[in-house]
């Protein structure tokens, strides 16, 4: 019986510190801030990038963010509305990674420069919350297109 009662507040203890470690929260939904932001689409006469056309904000386009500064998949998306806008609600303080994809301008990235292919490549953002209900405005996003 007298080792029971050396035991009671070990347990006790080990019980508070799981509780208070599970109740810390990383990046990611579950709370009350919001982060916003813009994709603007420049518009290219050729797959050669060499004459500017037109810019204008790229309408249902696909935004992905990345919880946290560790991960490389997407955790959430959304598409922009109809002036370019997006908004990621419901999120806890922490840094996050926005990204859109862009057609590759050079081709370095995949290898195929000088070629008419050229596949897309994430242009990223980096955001960090830092309070509760608190809304970011993250920098614009710039994607490239080319008339076809």
């Amino acid at each position: 019986m007298k080792n029971f009662k050396n035991i009671i507040p070990l347990v006790v203890i080990s019980f508070l510190m799981a509780a208070i470690t599970a109740c810390t929260k990383d990046a990611g939904e579950g709370g009350t801030s919001t982060i916003t932001g813009k994709v603007t689409v420049y518009n290219y006469n050729d797959n050669a990038f060499t004459y500017l056309e037109d810019t204008f904000p790229s309408v249902d386009e696909d935004v992905f963010i990345i919880y946290g500064d560790e991960s490389t998949t997407f955790d959430d998306d959304v598409k922009t509305s109809y002036d370019g806008t997006y908004e990621f609600k419901y999120l806890q303080k922490g840094k996050y990674r926005i990204f859109a994809y862009s057609e590759d301008s050079t081709g370095r990235a995949s290898g195929t420069a000088g070629s008419f292919f050229r596949p897309d490549v994430p242009i990223f953002i980096d955001v960090e919350i830092t309070s509760k209900n608190q809304t970011v405005v993250g920098p614009d996003i710039f994607i490239l297109t080319t008339q076809q």
